[in-house]
């Protein structure tokens, strides 16, 4: 039950923080979602640095869960990506779509490595 806790406030906190995020990047005007790119790209990169440091036994396992599988499972968010790609589709955005998708990817999995690394 401990455990339930320490997820929902983690990813309590982590879902405020990418609305207010959203709600202070995303451009209404271009359709960008700089807001929704930053938010992923930041959690994959704590999310490396979190893992990082509960390999080197830094970090516990409740700690690992509170921040990894809480905070930054609510603060990195997949089915709005998916839904804004879906949105560049339906509009015909095919340049937008592609650089969305590949740069949030590549971008996302050196943020993750990046941490990871950082830690070492």
């Amino acid at each position: 039950m401990k455990s339930a806790l320490l997820v929902f406030l983690g990813g309590g906190i982590g879902s405020v923080l990418r609305y207010l995020i959203g709600k202070w990047l995303n451009s209404s005007q271009t359709g960008i979602p700089y807001g929704t790119f930053l938010a992923n790209i930041i959690g994959s990169f704590l999310i490396g640095i979190i893992i990082g440091l509960f390999i080197k036994q830094q970090l516990n396992e409740q700690q690992t869960l509170l921040l990894a599988t809480g905070f930054c499972g609510g603060f990195t968010t997949f089915s709005t990506f998916a839904y804004e790609n879906h949105m560049f589709l339906k509009s015909g955005d095919f340049t937008s779509f592609a650089l969305y998708t590949i740069g949030s990817f590549i971008v996302g999995f050196l943020a993750v490595f990046g941490g990871i690394y950082l830690v070492k």
